[in-house]
């Protein structure tokens, strides 16, 4: 039906009427004395019945609930819900005793559409023409009736405590209804428990009966009750009593609990339970109003919170969203205070006083559930914190096991960075979880950077492990631990097995390079000791071809054997004397055999520098002056290949000799080399008066032979030669008209017993 359980009115109110203008048929008799008017504050409600064939201006609402309608919510033996007044207070709108009597005032209309007409006059007997029947057959006598019987209230009012007559004397047959029956109220007016009418005094009766005047009955209540509309007139006999119209009301209608058009008693307390109840974010000051809309409105604003918040991340929830959520409990709270200062609450008034400490105590929800969701936005910000550590462990590994067996010069700056990433989450995070995986993190770097150790590939391993060695140097002590200890065995090791491995590939350079570091870095390492044998041993089978001339290419092993020498002679902090001395008699013998085979291979300038350094070299040894004769006889055999075909004797033949004289008969010096039984060499000097022959001077004096003038003017030398054939090369060393190294062969052939000359001159075409 749409009303409020403590109001009688329908939900939609008439239309208000102008109380101050009669209607038609409204005004008392005008033959009626004034003394016959009731006096001041009495009054009557008559509900004015529509008239045939029409439907009267104030007839009451279709959908109005009789003012003698039980409550929809009332439960037979219960109190009808909302606030009782207390049995003997006054009626808050009463109309003082000493109240001077208005003039009669034309009929109002009631909350129900019914109007308030005069009051009979005093001492006139019986009912108005107005006036309302008995309910249910109930009678004014003084008989009680049955607990839960209906009647009406007794004469003076009063309200019973059942639905049965009150007696003649105003007392209600509270006597045969037991507490909680419906039965009329008691002589004083109080109110019953059930459905009765309101006394004379305007006391509220709890049930529904008629009104004892006032401005509107409510469910049960007189004009003065908590519940009442305005203030209520003297009580007449019956539903209605006679009397003038009451003053206008001090306040409007109130609209039930939580009703916020009421104008109720100012609770501040209420008012601020009820908002606190509201900043639970469970809209329990709603609820206690009874206010679902806007309890709902609050449920859904900390529905759609908890949505966008649960579960807690880093970020947190926007701040947007705080401001409008927010927004909206700042909102509830101040209408639900608005609401509750003047509502009547549906509980008992032990409840109510527990209302605002419970208010005060659910604020700790809101409280509480900040603290734990800050709480847990911490943990999930320690959690993003933790993962982006580990993230960054995760890419500092990968790094690591993408680079394992590498070459180090290309996955060094990879190493760097990782190990780099590994030091700063130990020392700038100890506590986190990355931090705690650093140590394993750490052993497996090590793993990876020295896995061509494990590979037995020395040489790549040797600056990994200089890496390694060197890590006490760049990372924290307290990080790195004892890692760093036992890379010297290895490191010793790698060098030496690197060395052997360059060395067994003719790589001397690389080899040389790794044990110099080696004696360098490890000096008392038993790996020096190993690379001294290592080194002289291989020098010395190097150099033994040399040495027992079985040398293929005597050449090109004394190039090798000579180039391993100067190496292992460069090593510094080994003890090497031994083989180098070894090494450098190999060599010795290894360029004479190389001469000598160039000699016979016909490679006579080749031969001739091999011998000449090979003198130069070793000027004391047993054969410099065999290496000279071969360099001798490969420079005229150079000209005259003939003279190369047998390489000269290391020893001189035995026999007689034959003096041969040569002299020089030219403006220049000259060189005259010779080769045969024997092979030399004799420089003449410079003639300083002999010329040239042919040219001019043959056509002055054809008859010019050379040498031909006195002996004492020529340059002389005498060799002693034995018997055999000869090669000769004169080479001159230039002046005059001679042309410097101008050579010329010629051939002889030695015969004992002869004595022999060779003059040797210049012929020109000038």
């Amino acid at each position: 039906m749409g009303e409020d359980p403590n109001d009688a009115r329908p939900e939609h109110a008439p239309p208000k009427l102008d109380l101050n203008k009669p209607g038609p048929g409204d005004e008392p008799p005008a033959d009626r004395p004034p003394a016959d008017r009731p006096p001041a504050g009495s009054g009557e409600t008559v509900m004015i019945r529509p008239a045939r064939g029409g439907t009267p201006r104030d007839a009451t609402p279709a959908d109005a609930v009789p003012a003698d309608a039980a409550p929809r919510d009332a439960v037979p033996g219960e109190a009808v819900p909302g606030e009782a007044a207390p049995a003997d207070a006054p009626p808050r709108d009463a109309t003082p005793a000493d109240a001077v009597p208005r003039d009669p005032a034309p009929p109002q209309a009631t909350p129900t559409g019914s109007f308030r007409l005069p009051a009979p006059a005093p001492g006139a007997g019986g009912a108005a023409p107005w006036e309302a029947p008995p309910q249910n057959g109930g009678s004014t006598g003084t008989a009680a009736s049955a607990a839960g019987s209906f009647g009406p209230a007794d004469p003076s009012g009063t309200s019973g405590s059942g639905f049965g007559p009150a007696d003649s004397s105003g007392t209600a047959a509270s006597a045969a209804a037991p507490a909680g029956s419906f039965g009329p109220a008691d002589p004083s007016g109080t109110s019953g428990s059930g459905f009765g009418p309101a006394d004379s005094s305007g006391t509220a009766g709890s049930g529904f009966g008629p009104p004892s005047g006032g401005f509107g009955g409510g469910f049960g209540a007189g004009a003065g009750g908590p519940y009442g509309h305005g203030q209520a007139p003297a009580a007449a006999p019956g539903w209605a009593g006679a009397g003038t119209l009451p003053p206008p009301p001090s306040a409007p209608p109130g609209s039930g609990p939580g009703g916020g058009g009421g104008q109720g008693e100012s609770r501040p307390l209420q008012a601020v339970a009820v908002g606190l109840l509201n900043l639970s974010c469970l809209g329990l000051g709603y609820v206690l109003l009874r206010q679902w809309i806007g309890a709902a409105v609050c449920w859904a604003a900390t529905a759609a919170l908890l949505l966008l918040a649960l579960p807690a991340d880093a970020d947190g929830v926007p701040l947007g969203v705080l401001v409008g959520y927010g927004a909206v409990l700042l909102a509830a709270a101040a209408d639900g205070a608005r609401r509750g200062l003047r509502a009547s609450l549906s509980v008992g008034a032990a409840a109510r006083r527990l209302v605002l400490p419970l208010a005060v105590v659910l604020l700790a929800v809101p409280a509480g559930g900040a603290v734990a969701y800050g709480s847990a936005r911490d943990e999930a910000r320690e959690e993003a914190f933790q993962q982006s550590l580990l993230a960054r462990l995760a890419t500092a590994d990968a790094l690591v096991k993408a680079r394992e067996g590498s070459r180090f010069e290309v996955a060094e700056s990879d190493y760097t960075t990782a190990l780099d990433t590994y030091e700063k989450l130990a020392l700038d995070h100890p506590g986190s979880r990355a931090a705690k995986l650093v140590p394993e993190r750490l052993d497996a770097y090590v793993t990876s950077v020295s896995k061509p150790y494990a590979d037995k590939k020395y040489c790549e391993a040797v600056d990994p492990l200089k890496h390694l060695r060197g890590l006490p140097d760049t990372v924290d002590a307290k990080v790195l631990g004892d890692r760093a200890d036992g890379f010297d065995e290895p490191l010793a090791q790698s060098l030496y097995e690197c060395g052997a491995g360059e060395l067994g590939r003719d790589s001397t350079a690389a080899a040389h390079e790794a044990f110099t570091e080696l004696a360098a870095t490890f000096p008392e390492s038993v790996y020096v000791g190993r690379t001294e044998k290592l080194v002289g041993d291989g020098l010395r089978k190097a150099a033994a071809p040399l040495s027992d001339g079985s040398a293929s290419d005597p050449c090109a092993t004394t190039e090798e054997v000579r180039t391993r020498r100067s190496g292992v002679a460069g090593l510094k902090g080994y003890e090497l004397s031994g083989p180098v001395a070894d090494a450098d008699r190999a060599i010795q013998k290894g360029v004479f055999s190389c001469g000598t085979k160039q000699f016979r291979d016909e490679e006579y300038s080749d031969a001739v520098k091999t011998m000449d350094q090979y003198a130069k070299d070793y000027p004391k040894s047993p054969q410099t002056a065999h290496a000279r004769t071969i360099s001798i006889a490969a420079q005229i055999a150079d000209h005259e290949p003939a003279a190369g075909k047998k390489l000269p004797s290391a020893t001189v033949p035995g026999g007689s000799r034959m003096p041969m004289v040569v002299s020089n008969d030219g403006k220049d010096a000259v060189e005259l080399l010779y080769t045969g039984p024997v092979t030399g060499k004799i420089t003449l000097r410079a003639c300083g008066t002999c010329t040239n022959y042919g040219g001019i001077r043959g056509a002055v004096d054809p008859d010019a032979k050379p040498c031909g003038g006195a002996s004492s003017k020529y340059p002389k030398a005498t060799l002693q030669l034995p018997a055999g054939t000869y090669h000769f090369l004169q080479r001159r060393a230039g002046g005059g008209f001679a042309v410097a190294g101008e050579t010329k062969s010629s051939k002889a052939e030695i015969e004992p017993g002869y004595t022999y000359t060779n003059c040797l001159y210049v012929t020109s075409g000038l």
